[in-house]
């Protein structure tokens, strides 16, 4: 398998999802990802025990999903910053990385002396990375943000889910979902800065923040709005289909289920559609037997369509849309999506061991080198690989016992 990143050394000074998704995508890819935990309290995401309702991990199990998803294949260091004894060991780190990553805001990283300056002073070479909620510049620039708040509220996305007049905004559909999205855009630029240095030997600061990702995600309508000079006008589609397509939109099964029809070309695949449902006549009907007939009546259409769809279960649905050549897909839950066959045939759901020697799946990033698979290692726990990173750096055993008696190391 190839491992692009395979020689690139990072080093992460980061905690949640946003910023430390981007060091296991790269670890992915083949980078030593060290992760600079602090010495007594580690990622604080460690001690999230309750994430929207469920429980973040099996009891007496160490597999913490939370966790093991950003911090896949990485090494962990417990290191308190803020200890002078631990500042030489940092400074080591730093020399001996290729790219320094964080979140921290940057009242922090003055306090902690890991600014763009203070890192570069130690290793002119190296990239430096910043997450951030609102970007490096402007007001806001010292603002923490999560993703509920710089990526979907502020982005445009919870707006542009939440019907006109509901009583409740809609919520994000899964925990740290922009986190997983910024996080792969962070570990895209990385990629781009590494190459920039390799062609012209210059190191590259890089910015990523969850309201830009919110707004590259909503570009489509934010540029229309940019267009248009003001706020777009509400548009309210048709309960079934679309003004000119019957062929297009969520319908609801028998039982309760959702089947998406996204079926752009509605003269082309209508006949198909009727043929399937067992309704062969329909495409002959004088209501709809043009493409122009057919668009002009689309709400009749969809009336018609929304009724099929209604008559049999789900599952039927799944199986007879299979057959035809027409675009749509099943709506599925967090399980079946795990469960999917174009996931698995991918290797998009992919196998683990994890600390317990128990084996496990976690959702691989989605880019693939040479048509093969990810080679996923279980997340470190807090702190265990201090030693073995530290002894790799040359300390002494004297030394690192030292650092442990004052603080400074776990």
């Amino acid at each position: 398998m190839q491992r692009p990143m395979e020689g690139v050394r990072v080093l992460e000074v980061a905690q949640f999802t946003f910023v430390p998704a981007a060091g296991a995508v790269l670890a992915d890819w083949g980078a030593d990802v060290i992760k600079i935990e602090h010495a007594e309290r580690g990622d604080a995401q460690r001690g999230l025990v309750r994430v929207l309702g469920y429980e973040a991990a099996s009891k007496g199990s160490s597999f913490f999903p939370i966790m093991e998803g950003p911090n896949r294949g990485k090494r962990s260091v417990g290191l308190a910053l803020e200890k002078p004894s631990a500042r030489p060991v940092l400074e080591e780190l730093i020399r001996n990385s290729d790219v320094f990553l964080t979140n921290f805001l940057p009242e922090a990283r003055a306090k902690l002396r890991i600014d763009v300056e203070d890192v570069r002073a130690i290793n002119p070479d190296i990239i430096y990375v910043r997450g951030s909620g609102f970007g490096a510049r402007g007001e806001e620039a010292g603002k923490g943000g999560y993703d509920s708040t710089a990526f979907w509220a502020r982005g445009g996305s919870a707006a542009g889910v939440t019907p006109p007049g509901a009583d409740r905004m809609t919520r994000m559909p899964a925990g740290a979902y922009g986190d997983s999205m910024g996080g792969m855009t962070i570990a895209g630029g990385i990629a781009a800065a590494l190459y920039s240095r390799a062609t012209t030997g210059e190191p590259s600061v890089v910015d990523v923040s969850l309201v830009g990702v919110g707004a590259w995600a909503t570009q489509f309508t934010v540029n229309l709005a940019l267009l248009t000079g003001g706020p777009l006008p509400v548009n309210t589609p048709p309960r079934h289909g679309s003004a000119t397509n019957p062929l297009i939109g969520a319908y609801r099964t028998s039982d309760g289920r959702w089947i998406e029809l996204s079926m752009l070309q509605p003269g082309r695949y209508w006949s198909e559609f009727c043929k399937l449902a067992g309704r062969d006549e329909l495409s002959g009907d004088e209501r709809f037997d043009s493409t122009e007939k057919l668009m002009a009546n689309a709400a009749e259409a969809a009336e018609i369509v929304a009724d099929l769809i209604a008559s049999r279960p789900y599952a039927e649905w799944v199986e007879i849309l299979s057959r035809g050549e027409g675009q749509w897909a099943a709506v599925q839950n967090a399980w079946e999506v795990g469960q999917d066959p174009a996931l698995r045939a991918n290797g998009l759901i992919a196998p683990l061991v994890d600390a317990d020697g128990v084996d496990r799946e976690l959702v691989a990033n989605p880019v693939q080198f040479d048509e093969t698979p990810a080679d996923l290692t279980r997340a470190p726990q807090f702190a265990e690989h201090t030693d073995e990173v530290l002894l790799e750096l040359g300390l002494g055993e004297d030394e690192l016992i030292a650092l442990k008696i004052d603080g400074a190391a776990t």
